[in-house]
């Protein structure tokens, strides 16, 4: 099996540490999977899609705004003061 060398933050490593019993390479191993699983699926759909990337980003750009909305409303005490 080829090996793989990961950098982590100073801070990430001591947490790390704080749970020697985890097989981190393996906790590794599946979250690589995972991300590549979503991008083949992501890439599945693109292949197939008839959205212009003009189109996406006005979507995504919709979609962003709407989340903003929402957040305000359930959260308005982040807001306090803002105009």
């Amino acid at each position: 099996m080829p090996t793989l060398t990961l950098s982590v933050p100073e801070e990430l490593k001591k947490e790390m540490d704080a749970f020697e019993y985890m097989n981190w390479s393996a906790i590794a191993r599946g979250a690589i999977r995972e991300k590549i699983d979503q991008l083949k699926i992501l890439q599945s759909i693109a292949a197939t899609s008839k959205l212009t990337e003009k189109d996406a980003l006005e979507i995504g750009r919709k979609i962003r705004h709407s989340l903003h909305e929402r957040y305000k409303r359930e959260h308005p005490e982040s807001y306090a003061g803002i105009k």
